[in-house]
């Protein structure tokens, strides 16, 4: 019955309800759910049977399966000092590994979560079958014009990558540091006994600036991106960020005025 109990623990969690919550939905004692889920007590079929019916799932399922291996753990090591890092992910009923989202808003908090497995588990996931079946993703809604001609409200689809010194220079990558949060830039000079990445934006509004490796916990080589955006036509880059940079000079404007 381990499997039960682990099962039952998980599927409360994951819904969002207190054991007392849980027992009234199952119309039994709030100490009973408590003893279910330590191992102490064993439910009967019939509490079984409305378990496996409030959450959706099979009998069997809620039996015979591990529920919680719905997240997966690895560990990887990247060449920041040789630190083992912890790299959290969520995986399909046919163990195939998820692509999660992390929206703008999000964003904040994965600074912290990113290898807390019930965060990344909240996140929402999707698939891309036409990234293939190697490496491990994750997609970034990015935001700001720093990346013009890829628009703020872009989700940036990304490898991740263990070993820094791989990635060559003018890659798009997303960067997440305590520093910067998360960011998405070309990563240039990057000599292998460096100890900073320098960090450049397509727009060259904006200047470049270094980043400290020992201030980075992750980098997501940049694959894909969604956008409900599409490219304006015949129009350069610089005639872009020329628009873009009097949009700024008059919104100034407008402030001083007021």
């Amino acid at each position: 019955m381990e499997k039960v109990t682990s099962n039952i623990r998980y599927l409360r969690k994951k819904n969002g309800y207190t054991q007392a919550q849980l027992a009234e939905k199952l119309d039994i004692k709030r100490s009973l759910v408590g003893a279910y889920e330590e191992g102490r007590a064993e439910p009967k079929l019939s509490t079984l049977v409305n378990i496996a019916q409030l959450f959706n799932i099979t009998l069997d399922e809620l039996i015979t399966l591990n529920l919680a291996e719905s997240t997966g753990v690895k560990q990887v090591g990247n060449e920041s000092g040789g630190k083992l890092r912890v790299l959290a992910i969520t995986v399909d009923k046919e163990e195939k590994e998820n692509i999660e989202l992390v929206p703008y808003k999000a964003s904040a908090g994965y600074l912290n979560g990113y290898a807390d497995p019930e965060f990344i588990e909240d996140l929402p996931r999707f698939k891309l079958p036409m990234l293939g079946a190697g490496g491990t993703y994750r997609a970034f809604e990015i935001s700001g014009d720093s990346m013009l001609p890829i628009a703020s409200g872009t989700v940036i689809v990304g490898r991740f990558i263990d070993e820094w010194s791989s990635i060559k220079d003018g890659t798009p990558c997303i960067i997440v540091s305590q520093k910067e949060g998360v960011v998405f830039k070309r990563i240039y000079n990057k000599a292998p006994d460096s100890t900073v990445l320098r960090l450049h934006s397509d727009n060259p509004v904006y200047a470049p600036y270094e980043l400290h490796m020992g201030d980075i916990l992750e980098i997501w080589e940049a694959k894909a991106y969604i956008s409900s955006t599409f490219p304006i036509a015949d129009i350069s880059l610089d005639k872009l960020s020329s628009i873009v940079l009097d949009l700024q000079k008059e919104v100034q404007k407008l402030k001083k005025a007021e």
